[in-house]
């Protein structure tokens, strides 16, 4: 008992020193029960995943054979060792056959895609960067058609991983986040996602899932970096000396688009059964006796262009893919117009939130919906497009939308909650 009584003399007396140990003490623990917990999520989807490459396989199936596309820069430099830890063990346990292809220098996966062949999986481990360069490597191809029936999974691993949001369920655990993804993959569930076309008049088209975004907000948000020494305040801090350095803000443009287009019915991937012999015969005998159609030229229908003069402090193209509706019967972009009149405060509230969530915009905002669209800059006009978050440089160009275009390998949670999102949107 004195024994005991001591240790409180010797706390009481020395209760910085006691204070500073048991603060280091509960931080210590915490962190060592995050590890444990950390250990056990991953146990599981091993197991999980190693339930995939037991199943047996019949001798004539090949063995699937995935490209992992990693961005090693990606997560500020950790996006190597977060998948050789969370997403590599889960791959080669079930049974893939995997090729890790790390990107070394910006745009090489859209020149390793160009060449690449023979692929079951198509894998993007990064961001949204790295998606970006991805579907345009693939995009760009002679033979896209066939290449676009590559499901394509996607790891998050970035700083931004918008897409993440729409295929996996959300979690702050980066482990069961990253786990979670790559088991995604392995259970196969689908969804198709528009891709928006983006051309300018000399350069090769550049795809993106997500969109593009030309004004202040996304340009403050990349000079947001500068102010790392701010910590969480540096997205703040640029949009205040951003408002000091000019003000207004404007970007003025004129765009031509064309409204949304009615979606096509779902091709059947079944072909249809081969008529018998004689149907056959008969049908050649009837083209081969039938006298020559004489075809009728229909006058072209002009297209319904609309044009519009626009003054605002930031425009934006984006894709329904953040809030996808299966069962939707027109296709479109949607164009966001966020005024010039915004205030001092609102665009530093709003472009504070927008850096970590794009799709926000302000509550007197002008949108469109339009499957095509032709936006013209003035001469001179500088700046960059944010075109899912990389940068490039403005110009007028053609922005077109692809509906359907990638299938992407979702959860499957994800993908019942989209299906029944969609049936309760058509029944109401």
């Amino acid at each position: 008992m004195a024994r005991v009584v001591r240790i409180f003399k010797t706390l009481r007396n020395h209760w910085k020193k006691s204070t500073v140990g048991f603060c280091l003490l509960g931080y210590g623990g915490n962190w060592m029960y995050g590890k444990y917990c950390d250990n056990l999520l991953m146990r599981a989807a091993c197991q999980e995943a190693q339930t995939y490459g037991n199943k047996p396989m019949h001798p004539s199936m090949a063995v699937k054979k995935a490209t992992v596309f990693l961005n090693p820069a990606a997560c500020k430099g950790k996006a190597r060792a977060l998948f050789e830890k969370n997403a590599a063990p889960i791959l080669h346990l079930s049974g893939i056959d995997v090729t890790v292809v790390n990107t070394d220098y910006e745009g090489q996966a859209k020149k390793l895609l160009e060449l690449m062949e023979d692929m079951d999986l198509i894998i993007v481990a990064g961001g949204d960067g790295t998606l970006q360069e991805v579907i345009t490597g693939l995009l760009r191809r002679e033979d896209q058609a066939s290449f676009c029936k590559i499901p394509i999974g996607f790891i998050p691993l970035g700083l931004t991983n918008t897409l993440g949001h729409t295929l996996h369920p959300q979690t702050d655990n980066k482990v069961q986040r990253i786990s979670e993804a790559t088991l995604s993959i392995l259970k196969g569930e689908t969804i198709p996602l528009d891709v928006l076309q983006i051309k300018g008049e000399k350069e090769q088209p550049v795809f993106a899932v997500n969109g593009l975004r030309w004004g202040s907000y996304s340009d403050t948000s990349a000079k947001a970096s500068k102010y790392w020494y701010l910590g969480p305040l540096k997205a703040r801090a640029a949009h205040v000396f951003s408002i000091l350095k000019e003000w207004p803000q404007q970007h003025k443009s004129s765009i031509f688009y064309l409204g949304p287009t009615e979606r096509p019915p779902e091709e059947s991937e079944q072909k249809p059964a081969r008529p018998p012999l004689y149907a056959r015969i008969y049908r050649r005998l009837a083209l081969y006796w039938s006298p020559p159609k004489v075809e009728v030229q229909d006058e072209p229908v002009p297209e319904p262009w609309e044009e519009m003069q626009i003054s605002a402090v930031e425009l934006s193209f984006a894709t329904q893919n953040h809030e996808p509706d299966i069962k939707r019967t027109m296709d479109s972009m949607k164009i966001c117009i966020e005024p010039d009149t915004v205030g001092r405060g609102e665009f530093i509230r709003l472009g504070t939130q927008k850096t970590t969530d794009p799709t926000l915009h302000s509550a007197d905002s002008q949108i469109l919906h339009a499957s095509r669209c032709y936006l013209q800059l003035p001469q001179g006009t500088g700046g960059h497009f944010s075109i899912d978050s990389e940068e490039y440089e403005a110009m007028s160009v053609e922005v077109t939308l692809l509906p359907r275009k990638l299938r992407f390998l979702c959860h499957p949670d994800k993908k019942a909650q989209l299906m029944q999102s969609s049936t309760g949107a058509v029944q109401s």
